[in-house]
């Protein structure tokens, strides 16, 4: 009897030891682990306005949805997944103050990604951000990255730049991942760009590598180093800026190929995802853009995986009171714009630039809508108009894409500020922020092939949706891919209608991007499509001389994208927003028809070949049934006989 009580308690005592080896190390089965996320913040450091003319995001109410959470959940993680710069006036101080940075780092952000906008200073301006951030002193967040790199020596690409980066990386911390703890659990978080992201990242610079492959190193990786350094596996989480798509997308497939990561945070697409995504043992995450809502997640951790406790999206909405102390660490950055910024354009953060009583379409409305929208139409018309001021020369189309429209104008008060979100994006020859404006020449041909850009390519790439102004267009929604467009002429200045010749030159107005982004049409058509800019005389224009086309002001300046639309509504229109803006004037008809004379006249050469594809395929057949009745006819003949 003694020695079976004695086996029976050191049967216990093993027992009970086991039990307390993952309390000891802080891991218990029944431990909980909190997330806070962001994504796709753009540098919305102020409140955007809603669809609906009310305001939400900014950084001082976000902050106090930060401070409530973690009084409840005091352990929980403050991640973002990418594209924190790049969408208002803050980002002009991106290379010289990285004012999104050290505003993060104040919130008390654990951790970060890079997002493709955050590149749009291409890599001397990701490497001078960097460092300003690490000059400045103030606190930061770790920044992860694991498969969007500069060139390695050795690799296409490596120069003094790319080695830059590499520097800046180093000297930050950037790493493929960090190891953290919080509240006695251990976290894994690593950061992935997708391949849709790199695309619109053309000026990048960066090499992507092949996310699923970097996953499965990553999360193999840091779960062994976690399992030396501190004898526990790690709650996986990846930012991922890749993006989801009603359910799927490149973050659900990556979730379905890669094992071991227990939490995605999805960033680009700018999804709201009202409840989580489960794939297999992942869960994926999206809160949408502009810090419109702070996302939570809690999960339950077993030591080897989780299980979903709770979710929600916190509405950061105008009723949520200010942070005080990030409130007026704001009023200080918008200081620093005008004095560094703005003040070299004449203007000021909040300087109102004209009155417009009319309401503009969202731009997720013009994402979505393939008709003619009113805010593109006075895009354009400033475009074309600020294009003639400065050279003196007529201008036959001017065009913009919904990709580069960042924001709606407000009804009511204009502000320098507005103009500036509206046209935000990228950085120009002269490392000023903000697009500028390109002139090229291009064959009537290839203006057909732009319109048809909007018909034929817009519904697979919404991004490219077209808004122009100096044209009159119609397509058909129902025709063949690529002869959508059944209808198109030049509208000329006093309004009558001109047909375009396929052979003649026309000269054409655009942003920068647009332009760099033509490849990316041609691969979304297949090849299909494809826009060549051209001189005056003709010749192509190579994509890296296209800078020698940017256009210029008297001061030889760079006239940018969003500086024309405030000129145009200051001096053109005279500060007031006219009739014209208040309904489509007809540049764009879209109807949907069936009608067999509506879906086959004007055909081009996609139509002709698909019809003559049909017509060979319909020969075929009726062949091969002619020849298999004449077939059963004789062997039934033969049966008869018999």
């Amino acid at each position: 009897m003694k020695l079976y009580r004695r086996l029976s308690v050191l049967l216990l005592s093993m027992l009970l030891a086991l039990a307390v080896a993952p309390l000891a190390a802080g891991q218990s089965s029944g431990s909980q682990v909190t997330v806070l996320f962001t994504h796709d913040l753009h540098s919305h450091l102020l409140p955007a306005a809603g669809e609906d003319g009310e305001p939400y995001g900014g950084y001082a109410r976000l902050m106090s949805a930060i401070r409530a959470q973690r009084q409840t959940y005091p352990d929980a993680l403050l991640l973002d997944g990418g594209d924190f710069s790049m969408g208002t006036l803050f980002q002009t101080a991106y290379a010289t103050s990285a004012l999104e940075l050290r505003a993060m780092g104040a919130m008390g952000y654990d951790v970060a990604t890079f997002g493709n906008h955050d590149y749009d200073y291409r890599a001397s301006g990701l490497t001078d951000m960097l460092r300003a951030a690490l000059d400045s002193g103030d606190p930061l967040p770790a920044i992860v990255e694991a498969n969007y790199l500069p060139p390695a020596q050795g690799e296409a690409g490596y120069d003094e730049t790319a080695q830059g980066v590499w520097d800046a990386f180093a000297d930050y911390g950037v790493a493929d991942y960090v190891l953290l703890e919080r509240g006695g659990v251990w976290f894994a978080v690593f950061g992935l760009m997708g391949t849709d992201a790199h695309a619109s990242a053309p000026m990048s610079g960066m090499v992507l590598h092949d996310a699923q492959d970097t996953a499965r190193r990553v999360v193999e990786q840091a779960t062994a180093d976690c399992l030396a350094q501190n004898g526990v596996e790690p709650v996986v989480v990846c930012l991922s800026h890749s993006g989801t798509d009603g359910g799927r997308g490149e973050d659900y497939e990556l979730a379905r190929a890669v094992e071991g990561i227990d939490l995605i945070v999805s960033g680009h697409t700018h999804t709201v995802l009202d409840r989580p995504i489960q794939v297999g043992e992942t869960y994926i995450v999206s809160a949408g853009e502009y810090g419109r809502n702070l996302g939570r997640i809690t999960l339950d951790w077993d030591g080897s995986g989780v299980r979903l406790d709770s979710y929600e999206l916190i509405p950061i909405h105008a009723g949520l009171a200010e942070d005080g102390e990030v409130a007026a660490w704001i009023e200080g950055a918008k200081g620093e714009v005008e004095e560094n910024y703005l003040s070299g354009f004449g203007l000021g953060f909040d300087q109102v630039l004209a009155r417009n009583p009319y309401r503009f379409g969202s731009v997720d409305q013009l994402y979505a809508d393939p008709r003619e929208q009113t805010l593109g139409n006075l895009i354009t018309d400033a475009y074309r108009w600020a294009a003639q001021r400065a050279t003196g020369e007529p201008v036959d189309l001017a065009v913009t894409a919904a990709g580069v429209i960042r924001a709606s104008l407000p009804q009511g008060e204009i502000t320098v500020s507005d103009v500036f979100n509206m046209a935000s994006l990228g950085i120009g020859a002269d490392g000023v922020p903000g697009y500028p404006l390109v002139e090229a020449y291009l064959t009537g041909a290839e203006l057909r092939t732009v319109l048809e850009i909007d018909a034929s390519v817009a519904p697979m790439m919404p991004a490219a949706r077209m808004c122009v102004s100096g044209a009159a267009y119609t397509f058909n929604t129902n025709r063949m891919l690529f002869n959508k467009v059944t209808q198109a002429h030049l509208i000329r200045p006093d309004g009558t209608l001109e047909e375009i010749e396929d052979d003649r030159l026309y000269r054409v107005v655009t942003g920068l991007y647009c332009v760099q982004m033509l490849g990316a049409v041609e691969d979304t058509s297949f090849g299909l499509l494809s826009v060549t800019p051209r001189t005056a005389d003709g010749t192509p224009i190579p994509m890296e001389e296209i800078g020698d086309y940017i256009l210029r002001d008297e001061q030889g300046n760079e006239l940018k994208e969003w500086y024309a639309v405030a000129s145009y509504l200051q001096e053109a229109l005279g500060g007031e927003v006219d009739e014209r803006y208040a309904q489509p004037e007809g540049r764009k008809s879209v109807y949907s028809s069936w009608n067999p004379v509506e879906l086959l006249k004007n055909p081009n050469r996609f139509t002709l070949i698909a019809l003559a594809v049909g017509l060979v395929v319909l020969g075929l057949v009726v062949l091969v049934v002619l020849l298999v009745t004449r077939r059963l006819r004789r062997g039934g003949g033969r049966r008869r006989l018999r």
